[in-house]
């Protein structure tokens, strides 16, 4: 099935997010035809859009966005599991833009469970030519030339993804999200500073394992070689899903104890 696409008004390519890439982005997540993970989706888009100066319409509370998706996609389209990438952009309508409106656009993508690990295991690589920032919007999902200049290296060499560095050639995350390093009991994240995203996926999960004593979490600044140390490595994105990395370069990993975390997550959400 085609992924189905909303919008707040009718689009035109005079647009700030078109023109300028002025616009942000959020995923959100629908289980078994119910929204998951609502309030932290909900207060990071909210931030989000401040740390852009944007202008929040009062009409943006939580309630809003719970009966907009539960009207558009699970009664209106009948989709019970799936990512909804939603994003915000600025239209320009006032002197000033801070003081301009802004227009919504967004897209599901249907999945079977928005919380399994994907059955095939990524395959990813450094890439170094180019990095990432780590500054204040670095962690939220804006326009990001990086990723795409990414995407298109991972593609030309048969690879799933690239690991993006920071300016003091540590580890930020990939394209497209967050790398969770896994040696013996404790799992280490970079940390927000490094130029890893803000994700409440990951929190949620990171949080749940940290409550329930399962895991030692630890945020680090991670050089490019701990990779090559670590016994099992996932990849958390708010956009596509939760993925095990199979290799970096030579480098295989084991995908068992974070399959078995993961599952344990989930049944969470069932109780």
């Amino acid at each position: 099935m085609e992924n189905q696409y909303f919008t707040s008004d009718t689009l035109n390519v005079r647009n700030r997010a078109f023109l300028l890439g002025d616009a942000v982005k959020v995923s959100f997540f629908i289980r078994n035809g119910k929204l998951i993970m609502d309030e932290e989706c909900y207060f990071f888009l909210m931030a989000s859009m401040r740390k852009m100066r944007m202008n929040i319409p009062l009409t943006y509370t939580l309630e809003f966005f719970q009966s907009l998706f539960q009207k558009d996609i699970v009664d209106g389209k009948g989709i019970q599991n799936g990512i909804i990438n939603f994003q915000v952009f600025r239209n320009q309508d006032a002197l000033t833009l801070a003081k301009s409106s802004i227009s919504y656009f967004y897209e599901v993508v249907e999945a079977d469970d928005v919380l399994a690990v994907q059955e095939r295991p990524l395959e990813l690589d450094m890439i170094k030519e180019i990095n990432v920032n780590n500054n204040l919007l670095s962690n939220i999902r804006v326009h990001c030339p990086e990723n795409i200049y990414g995407g298109i290296y991972a593609q030309e060499n048969d690879l799933d993804d690239v690991i993006l560095l920071n300016p003091n050639k540590r580890i930020a995350r990939t394209t497209s999200g967050n790398l969770l390093f896994m040696e013996g009991n404790v799992i280490k994240v970079p940390k927000q500073t490094e130029g890893a995203y803000i994700s409440p996926l990951m929190e949620n999960f990171v949080t749940f394992l940290h409550k329930n004593n399962l895991a030692d979490i630890q945020e680090h600044e991670i050089i490019a070689f701990e990779s090559q140390k670590a016994e099992e490595i996932l990849m958390i994105s708010d956009e596509k899903g939760i993925f095990s990395v199979g290799k970096i370069r030579n480098k295989t990993f084991e995908t068992s104890r974070f399959t078995e975390l993961v599952e344990s997550w989930k049944k969470s959400f069932n109780s």
